[in-house]
């Protein structure tokens, strides 16, 4: 699998009311491969996002997956937002088969995947209960299982644990780590946040923004063995301050 972005540039409106929000982006994201995108806000992350998934039509350039130009959305691509969007009246596992019963596969498929990703994410457990009985944190991972369950070739995640506190978040980014490892993933990861770009991705874009554009590559080539101790490592901690100076750099006020 191979996801190509080339010279992906996006304006909303038109005349004088328009505003260009993506400027002549290109990356490549190859199969197994885990990238992030960082930028302050303004910077037209989200935009990418929509842009690959096919909710949104570029103003120029194009998106590919194994060549074939996206034209809007596909069981290709497999995304999870911010809000966990799960349905309230569907307990998890009925969450997770929801999209598996659109593709119309038959039953004993939907029933032996549903229980696997749940497997896969830890909460095979609490199969029957509603989303008002999870946590956030659990919440988020039956909308990953909902995704996986799909099987899409890449997961496009947009700031998926933005809405978390801080403990949640850090067991969010091992237990994705963990599901990378594990499954071989490809997976396109948008976040604001320096140290969870360095902590799950093995290469880093930097977003300029107003309009948004690529300006810097990380390779983030760490001991990811253990997250507790890759987060207090001189290397790591080295690699935060060059990510964060280049975006104080770019935005002072927002970093």
């Amino acid at each position: 699998m191979e996801l190509q972005v080339r010279h992906l540039s996006k304006t909303f409106g038109s005349g004088q009311h328009s505003k260009e929000v993506l400027r002549n982006i290109s990356f490549a994201l190859r199969s197994g491969e885990f990238l992030s995108l960082v930028g302050s806000s303004g910077s037209g992350k989200s935009t990418i996002l929509r842009l690959i998934a096919g909710l949104e039509q570029p103003s120029s350039g194009q998106v590919l997956v194994d060549g074939e130009v996206v034209q809007g959305p596909g069981p290709d691509r497999g995304m999870v937002f911010q809000k966990y969007s799960l349905y309230p009246w569907l307990s998890a596992a009925e969450n997770v088969a929801f999209g598996m019963r659109l593709q119309g596969l038959p039953q004993r498929d939907i029933n032996e995947r549903t229980a696997y990703f749940l497997e896969v994410v830890g909460l095979q457990d609490a199969a029957r209960k509603l989303p008002r009985e999870l946590s956030g944190g659990m919440q988020q991972r039956v909308a990953i299982a909902r995704t996986l369950a799909t099987n899409p070739k890449v997961l496009l995640l947009d700031e998926p644990f933005g809405a978390l506190d801080l403990q949640i978040r850090e067991a969010m980014q091992d237990f994705l780590l963990q599901l990378w490892q594990r499954t071989g993933l490809t997976v396109l990861l948008i976040t604001h946040d320096v140290e969870e770009a360095l902590v799950l991705a093995q290469r880093v874009h930097v977003l300029a923004p107003h309009p948004g554009r690529i300006v810097s590559t990380v390779e983030v080539d760490l001991d990811k063995s253990d997250l507790n101790q890759l987060r207090l490592s001189s290397a790591f901690l080295e690699k935060r301050r060059t990510l964060a100076g280049v975006l104080r750099q770019l935005e002072p006020a927002l970093v």
